[in-house]
């Protein structure tokens, strides 16, 4: 399962745009709302999320995507479930992936030392550690980062390379005219 976390001020884009494509994909994929089902986004946008994070299990994680967004950011470092979903998913060596302002929680829990990463400009100095660079998306090791709301796609097709293959990856983006 591939678990995205929404919280109140999430970036709607850099959220829903990569659920989409995932689900494209064929995979699971599991939204989970931080203190209720239904969040609003940094634009005002309510989403119903899959499920509430009271609700969240994480036992079959494949990977875990924050979305940025302010003050949804803050809001999902804020939430112990999101701060759990981390360590499992550091200690089961599975995917984390976060986009725009994300990448700084990442940062601040010690993920991104000795990694390159990218992040939205003004927030490099969170990424403790890192290597940072101006690449729209970033993949190192089990990390993939991404700097905004333009990324989205990219980081979305570059989730479905990592967690499926090169080829359904390019396959999506023909058939969704990516070009």
């Amino acid at each position: 399962m591939v678990y995205v976390f929404l919280a109140d001020g999430f970036e709607e884009v850099e959220a829903l745009a990569p659920v989409d494509i995932l689900r494209r994909a064929g995979l699971s994929v599991q939204t989970v709302g931080i203190g209720a089902r239904t969040v609003t986004g940094a634009h005002g946008i309510a989403v119903t999320a899959d499920v509430a994070d009271t609700a969240v299990t994480l036992d079959d994680m494949e990977a875990v995507i924050l979305p940025g967004g302010m003050p949804g950011t803050k809001n999902l470092e804020a939430s112990q479930t999101v701060m759990t979903a981390l360590e499992k998913a550091l200690q089961k060596n599975v995917w984390i992936a976060a986009i725009c302002a994300a990448p700084s929680i990442l940062g601040h829990k010690g993920i991104l030392r000795g990694k390159r990463a990218t992040c939205y400009p003004g927030f490099e100095t969170e990424l403790y550690g890192a290597e940072i660079t101006a690449e729209a998306v970033v993949r190192d090791g089990r990390v993939l980062t991404a700097c905004g709301a333009g990324a989205a796609l990219e980081f979305g097709f570059q989730l479905v390379r990592v967690l499926c293959s090169d080829e359904k990856a390019a396959a999506l983006k023909e058939a969704m005219r990516c070009l």
